[in-house]
């Protein structure tokens, strides 16, 4: 399809530069399959669930995983900062670098500043393994596994996107600020945005009314949000995440789904790690491994009956799945409403409510 189908102006002061406060305060875009739209806020969200059904969220827990350090080849020293996306191993990262120009393989970078690396703790070093095109490069650090993983939360800032980063100093509520409440697994580097909104006492509600809450895991890379580059998106290639839907949370959906019950989905990253599981066996079972699907409208939905996500950029990939999902007509609609009624867009803004559309007549 071409990518500028999913193109849309957004005036600048629509991008939220804050999350909502408290979070479940957040307004809430209802998306029916019909296309009607209906103005909510978050709390909302239980009118739309049955006791048997299961909302699945994402427990990836952000990582700070952007660092400046310094660049030694020889006596030659320069100041750079990358923004990690994707772990490779143990001690390798895939990274974007600032200004990425300046690096060779065999570089070595040492992190934080002379006085962060006065302490043992956060002494922390890396050498260029690889450059590749579009400024990634792939980093060996000196550290591995947890030690690696605590270094980069002592010497890391929060890798908010740009959109916020670039129009604001990134401050210590970051920290919590852009991490869900259901985060526990390091390694994400970027927040699975639609948990944002919840609240111990919306999840409490949520439990009372006989809702299963299940657990998957991707770990959200910044290659999710890169803009798509071609004209059509057929020319678009993923970068690949890393994701485990387990056997409690397979268990858990197709038990639900047999009784006729819902699959609600927070987020695009826990319906595109579902939609991934079912796709490599045909059916949901469970799945540890890496994912690079890519969802545009065409695409056969096997699990997820609804999907609870924020406002996404234009010709993103993201935006393309919600096309999928509810129907490009529909959510042009949708997001011209939102733009006119003021809602508040992309990672700390407001949130959608989308019933799956029947594009079976369409395929």
């Amino acid at each position: 399809m071409r990518v500028d189908l999913f193109d849309f102006e957004l005036p600048p002061d629509r991008i939220a530069l804050h999350p909502a406060d408290p979070r479940d305060s957040a307004r809430l875009l209802h998306v029916a399959a019909d296309g009607a739209l209906t103005d909510r806020h978050i709390p909302d969200l239980l009118d739309f669930l049955d006791s048997g059904d299961v909302l699945v969220v994402n427990d990836t827990r952000v990582l700070p995983a952007e660092l400046s350090g310094t660049r030694f080849r020889g006596e030659n020293r320069a100041s750079i900062s990358f923004n990690l996306h994707r772990r490779l191993d143990a001690e390798r990262w895939a990274a974007f670098a600032r200004p990425a120009k300046r690096l060779k393989p065999a570089d070595l970078i040492a992190f934080g500043s002379e006085d962060d690396r006065a302490c043992a703790i956060l002494s922390l070093g890396a050498e260029v393994e690889e450059v590749r095109e579009a400024g990634e490069v792939v980093l060996r650090f000196d550290k591995s596994g947890a030690y690696l993983d605590e270094t980069i939360k002592g010497l890391g800032a929060m890798p908010l996107p740009p959109y916020i980063a670039s129009r604001r100093t990134i401050t210590e509520t970051d920290k919590t600020d852009y991490q869900t409440i259901f985060a526990e697994i390091d390694g994400a580097v970027a927040a699975p945005t639609a948990g944002l909104h919840f609240t111990e006492d919306l999840l409490e509600r949520i439990a009372e009314k006989g809702v299963e809450l299940v657990r998957i895991t991707l770990h959200v890379g910044a290659g999710t949000f890169l803009p798509v580059k071609s004209d059509d998106t057929a020319g678009h290639k993923m970068h690949a995440e890393w994701i485990e839907v387990s056997d409690v949370a397979v268990d858990a959906i197709n038990s639900a789904r047999r009784r006729g019950n819902k699959c609600v989905a927070v987020g695009t990253t826990s319906l595109r790690s579902l939609e991934a599981a079912s796709q490599a066996a045909g059916s949901l079972k469970p799945y540890t491994g890496e994912t690079d699907i890519f969802i545009t409208p065409g695409y056969g939905f096997k699990t997820v009956d609804m999907l609870m996500t924020n406002f996404h950029l234009p010709r993103s990939t993201l935006f393309m799945l919600v096309a999928a999902f509810s129907g490009l007509e529909t959510m042009q609609k949708a997001y011209r409403h939102a733009i006119e009624n003021e809602y508040r867009f992309y990672s700390y803004g407001d949130a959608c409510l989308l019933e799956r559309a029947d594009l079976s007549a369409a395929r």
